[in-house]
């Protein structure tokens, strides 16, 4: 299992607290995905930071077709099958389990980003926006499953 966190806030009245939580996963700006192990360490952190971010369980199927789609290489190059096999001898189906059954990690490919851009997506947020807990009908928080659906919109 691997978690998938998007920051939906920008840097305007943040805490110092919540900058450095931010800084430290890699969120720099908004639509930022990163990808997190289910350690009790990184959960409480995006627990803390949960008034700005959404998080929740992304599926093979949604993390290959991320990373064919949004993967980069140092210098802004599209991550490529070619330079898949060269590096691991694998394609993006069996990365994209591997790295959610943890076997791999991101940083074992050499030259691969961490974090993947997101455009804002199609058709907007939920009906509340950006102003509730995903739990009321907005948009921030814990989504579970429903993540893979916010994902495949934004990519």
């Amino acid at each position: 299992m691997m978690f998938a966190v998007i920051r939906l806030k920008g840097d305007v009245n943040l805490r110092t607290e919540v900058k450095d939580t931010m800084s430290l996963l890699k969120l720099n700006r908004k639509h930022h995905l990163v990808l997190i192990p289910p350690d009790s360490k990184f959960v409480n952190m995006v627990k803390k930071i949960q008034n700005y971010v959404t998080w929740g369980e992304i599926s093979p199927e949604v993390l290959s077709e991320l990373l064919k789609k949004r993967g980069r290489l140092s210098g802004n190059k599209r991550l490529t099958e070619d330079y898949l096999k060269s590096k691991i001898n694998k394609d993006f189906d069996n990365l994209a389990k591997d790295l959610i059954d943890q076997k791999i990690k991101l940083k074992d490919i050499a030259g691969l980003k961490p974090v993947f851009r997101l455009k804002p997506p199609t058709k907007g947020f939920e009906r509340f926006g950006l102003k509730r807990p995903y739990s009321l009908g907005g948009s921030t928080g814990y989504r579970g499953e429903n993540i893979n659906d916010l994902i495949k919109r934004m990519i």
